[in-house]
């Protein structure tokens, strides 16, 4: 004997069949929320006019020849600064600290130079991810680095 297919079972079907849409659209936005790293800039149109200057500049940073390692050490920001003539030891350098997730504010970094020719910054950061960003200026050239850190 055979069961004959009842509009109960066309209804079971088609709730079943957007249940399980539903819940794997909720799935996605949640993971896609949770993953978020935060905005990279916050209008594309406004930034696409600096990107030929942007160019400019990241080739000028390249002509120098100087490089950044960006760490850390007991929650403080390290920078070593390095060029075509070893290290460099009279570079001014400021900072930005910066919450990826934007959970806990920005924070203006100050580096002071250490005798070894690290600069260390004199704040400590709270435990979290970080986006590091460090300008470095000496006899009015200019290079910019960008690092990210887990303290």
């Amino acid at each position: 004997m055979t069961r004959r297919f009842t509009s109960y079972h066309m209804l079971a079907c088609i709730v079943g069949f957007f249940a399980v849409v539903i819940g794997v659209n909720a799935l996605m936005a949640t993971i896609a929320e949770r993953s978020f790293t935060g905005t990279v800039v916050e209008n594309s149109y406004v930034a696409s006019q600096h990107f030929n200057r942007w160019l400019d500049e990241a080739k000028a940073q390249d002509r120098l020849g100087w490089s950044a390692t960006i760490g850390h050490q007991d929650a403080k920001v390290t920078v070593v600064l390095t060029g075509p003539e070893a290290l460099i030891r009279d570079a001014t350098l400021t900072g930005d600290a910066i919450h990826p997730l934007g959970h806990l504010p920005d924070r203006a970094i100050h580096f002071v130079r250490a005798d070894n020719g690290e600069y260390n910054s004199r704040e400590r950061l709270p435990h979290g991810r970080w986006r590091i960003r460090v300008t470095a200026e000496r006899a009015g050239q200019r290079a910019s680095y960008v690092d990210e850190l887990s303290l």
